[in-house]
C-alpha cells in the first residue's frame, strides 16, 4: 500500500508540473495589414480588373492544418484560389474548430478596389493553445494563384513571450488544379492535380508580391485567480458531478485524465455555460484529473476521486 501512495503521488505531482503551465497563459491581442505590392515591372504585367478577394483565415493550433505547399489542395483551397469563393474553406474552418484544431475564423475585404491595395484583420485574439495564424486570399484575376501565410506561429523560439511587431514578405502560390499560365486564361482543369508550390516562373518571377505587418497591440496575462471561484462537487464522487464558476467563465469544453496521465474523455457542454452537470459513473473508480477549458483559451486542472 506505501508502494501504491507513493506511486499516485508521484503521478499527481507529475500531472501538476505539466498542466501548471496552464494557470499562467496568456493572450496576444494582434493587427494583421496584408499590403500589396502587385506591379507590372515585378510581376510581368498587371491584368484587367486586377483585384484582391477577401483575405481569410483563423487562428490554430497544428501547422499545416489548412495548406502545405508539396501536398494536394483543399476543395477550399480550391475554390478560394480559382473562384475567389470561401464557402468550403469557410466549412473547412469550422470543422477544424468544432474539433478544438483551430479557434477563430477571419475575414476582411481590400480597399481600395485593385492592384495595389491592403486588407487589415484587427484586434485578432490568440491564445497559447491557438498560437497559429494562417491567411489566403486569390490573386484575381488567374486561374488558381493565390498568397498564402501559413501556419505562422506568434510565440517565441522559447515560447515564453509573444513576438513583438514584426513584417514578412508574402508571395504567389499555384494551388496545383488549373493549367492555366497566364491572368486571364479560360478555365482548364489540371486532372490529376498537381500539388501546391510557389510560382517561381511567370508572371510573378518568385518576387515578393506584398507584405503582411503584425503588430502587436496587448497581452493579457489570464492569472490562477480568475479560476478561485470553480468548484467541482461532490468530491469524492460516485461519478455524478457539477462544475460550478460562480465568476462566470464560459467553459467550452472538459479534458478527463485518468491516474497516469491517459486521456479518457473529452465532453464539450453545449452551449458554454456557468454551472455544468457531468456524469462520469462509467469510469473506473480512482484517481482522476479534470481539465478545463475557456472559450478564451485559458484551462485549468482538477483532481477529482469517484469512489
Amino acid at each position: 500500500m506505501r508502494y501504491s501512495y507513493n506511486f499516485h503521488n508521484f503521478i499527481f505531482t507529475v500531472l501538476i508540473l505539466v498542466f501548471s503551465k496552464s494557470f499562467s497563459q496568456s493572450t496576444a491581442i494582434y493587427d494583421f495589414t496584408f499590403s500589396s505590392a502587385w506591379n507590372a515591372a515585378d510581376h510581368t504585367s498587371i491584368p484587367a480588373n486586377a483585384h484582391w478577394s477577401d483575405l481569410v483565415g483563423a487562428t490554430h493550433n497544428m501547422a499545416n492544418e489548412f495548406l502545405e505547399v508539396g501536398q494536394l489542395a483543399t476543395d477550399g483551397i480550391k475554390d478560394l484560389a480559382e473562384l475567389g469563393l470561401n464557402t468550403n474553406f469557410h466549412a473547412e474552418v469550422n470543422n477544424a474548430i468544432a474539433s478544438n484544431r483551430a479557434h477563430i475564423w477571419l475575414q476582411q475585404s481590400f480597399s481600395p478596389y485593385g492592384a495595389i491595395s491592403s486588407a487589415t484583420l484587427t484586434h485578432v485574439e490568440l491564445s497559447e493553445d491557438f498560437p497559429l495564424i494562417t491567411l489566403v486570399s486569390m490573386v484575381a484575376p488567374s486561374p488558381d494563384w493565390f498568397i498564402a501565410i501559413n501556419s505562422l506561429n506568434l510565440r517565441t523560439i522559447d515560447n515564453l513571450s509573444w513576438k513583438p511587431s514584426f513584417s514578412i514578405d508574402v508571395f504567389a502560390y499555384d494551388a496545383g488544379t488549373d493549367d492555366g499560365v497566364n491572368y486571364e486564361a479560360s478555365n482548364s482543369v489540371t486532372n490529376p492535380p498537381n500539388v501546391i508550390s510557389k510560382i517561381e516562373g511567370a508572371p510573378f518571377n518568385g518576387n515578393v508580391i506584398g507584405t503582411l505587418t503584425i503588430t502587436l497591440k496587448s497581452v493579457l496575462n489570464n492569472k490562477k485567480k480568475d479560476f478561485d471561484g470553480v468548484s467541482i462537487y461532490p468530491n469524492p464522487s460516485d461519478g455524478k458531478i457539477i462544475i460550478s464558476n460562480p465568476n462566470t467563465i464560459y467553459l467550452d469544453h472538459i479534458e478527463v485524465f485518468n491516474v497516469i496521465g491517459k486521456l479518457v474523455e473529452i465532453l464539450r457542454p453545449v452551449p458554454a455555460s456557468f454551472s455544468v452537470s457531468l456524469d462520469l459513473s462509467t469510469l473506473k473508480k480512482g484517481m482522476y484529473f479534470l481539465r478545463l477549458h475557456t472559450t478564451d483559451g485559458r484551462s485549468k486542472t482538477q483532481k477529482l476521486v469517484l469512489q
